[in-house]
């Protein structure tokens, strides 16, 4: 069985219960929206089974033998925040155990926390990224002000943006930023030397790839409209060294499913600023038709097919 785990209604996690419905895939969703209804549960008999209840339906986690989690803060779920402290800490105790199991279970996962948990040290993957053969910008973390300042200096054109995996619209300093410098001092910010180029997303999924060259104005094209600029999204094909690259930071970081920026610079070298783990590829995959939700269903599938002749 295949088991899914997030809040129906969010388009990736709608796209591959599609998509694996369209497959005849043996699945089932555990819906976030649920969560006070939920539990872990370890249950007697032949043997120590671990399930998980919803409401009255029960999943043995012995049988899961692939699994896709996109879920969010539960907190923020109106059901839970209204909740008392008690319940509140109930649902995280489930939350806690349930993703405890995906980190060691025996299956195809996407993906397990630990892996995920990279993405909340850029300059951790920064590194990786760059002993694998990318470049990277020139980066300075801080809460130097004048370290700030003087590397903006050195550089010329300077971005700054979110050191952890905290989503940060991603912006060049300008001579209006000169006087919130000081503001460094209370919170470490990171900032890179602008890169000149053009955007490359790369969604991996298993040993597939599809790339996507963005065309934009903006900075951070995520929010083009939101700045009065333009964006349009085509698929594209990577030099061989490039996706084979795209390819080996999936796999050192074990996210067999992950979405990775890089960025073309007129002398043709490839630059790399992260990788996605929980990447919203319907974005992506609406504007150029690339089949990501359906590869992202195969993976699963043919996981739990071999898993279930193996059990």
């Amino acid at each position: 069985m295949i088991l899914l785990w997030g809040l129906p209604g969010d388009d990736p996690f709608d796209a591959v219960t599609a998509a694996l419905a369209a497959r005849r895939a043996d699945f089932a969703v555990v819906d976030q929206r649920e969560v006070l209804q939920q539990r872990l549960q370890l249950e007697g008999g032949d043997g120590l089974e671990t399930s998980v209840w919803s409401g009255d339906r029960r999943f043995a986690l012995s049988e899961v033998r692939a699994f896709y989690a996109r879920v969010y803060d539960s907190l923020r779920l109106k059901k839970v925040a209204s909740a008392t402290q008690e319940v509140r800490a109930g649902v995280q105790r489930f939350e806690n155990g349930f993703w405890a199991w995906a980190d060691q279970a025996d299956a195809r996962i996407v993906n397990r926390p630990s892996a995920m948990a990279s993405n909340g040290s850029k300059p951790y993957q920064t590194a990786l990224i760059e002993r694998l053969g990318f470049h990277v910008p020139e980066t300075l973390i801080t809460t130097d002000p004048r370290a700030a300042a003087e590397f903006w200096e050195r550089h010329g054109q300077v971005v700054y943006k979110s050191v952890s995996s905290v989503r940060s619209i991603v912006c060049r300093l300008t001579e209006a930023h000169r006087a919130r410098l000081e503001d460094v001092t209370w919170c470490p910010t990171q900032f890179q030397a602008y890169v000149p180029g053009r955007d490359h997303r790369v969604h991996v999924v298993g040993d597939e790839v599809f790339p996507v060259e963005v065309v934009s104005d903006a900075d951070d094209y995520r929010y083009a409209s939101a700045q009065g600029a333009s964006c349009e999204l085509f698929a594209t094909a990577l030099p061989i060294e490039v996706a084979d690259r795209a390819r080996a930071v999936a796999k050192a970081l074990d996210l067999p499913v992950c979405g990775i920026d890089l960025r073309r610079t007129p002398d043709d070298r490839w630059y790399c600023f992260e990788a996605n783990p929980s990447p919203c590829f319907t974005y992506y995959e609406r504007q150029t038709g690339q089949p990501i939700a359906a590869a992202l269903a195969a993976w699963l599938d043919d996981g739990a097919r071999e898993g279930a002749l193996r059990g």
